[in-house]
């Protein structure tokens, strides 16, 4: 499997940016994909994932700010974030494996990173 995210860049707080995660090498029906960051001089951290059937789960510092949705037609995963704050300041990865999980090497195959830079 094969990703490629996109869609960071400079945003004030309070903006929205939405992510975007492109797919290929293996159907993406089957797919499980989530959502990580990494903020500088921070361990990588679970943001979301969703499921096959489109479910998806979310970090408590993220719930009802940040929405995670896929688009089969596409072969493509989204990560729309709202209410941004300067804490969200991250580079951002996509991440595919067996099951939703927040833990890093529960995920087998990840994306570049784009990075996501929230102003004050």
């Amino acid at each position: 499997v094969q990703l490629q995210a996109s869609g960071g860049g400079l945003v004030q707080a309070g903006g929205s940016l939405r992510l975007s995660c492109a797919a290929s090498g293996r159907t993406f029906r089957s797919i499980v994909m989530g959502w990580f960051r990494q903020a500088p001089g921070k361990e990588r951290e679970f943001v979301g994932g969703i499921n096959r059937s489109g479910s998806a789960a979310y970090a408590d510092s993220v719930r009802g700010r940040f929405t995670i949705s896929r688009d089969g037609g596409k072969n493509t995963m989204y990560l729309r974030m709202d209410s941004l704050k300067p804490e969200d300041t991250a580079v951002y990865y996509c991440a595919a494996g067996p099951v939703v999980s927040g833990t890093v090497t529960a995920y087998d195959y990840w994306g570049q990173g784009t990075l996501v830079t929230v102003s004050s």
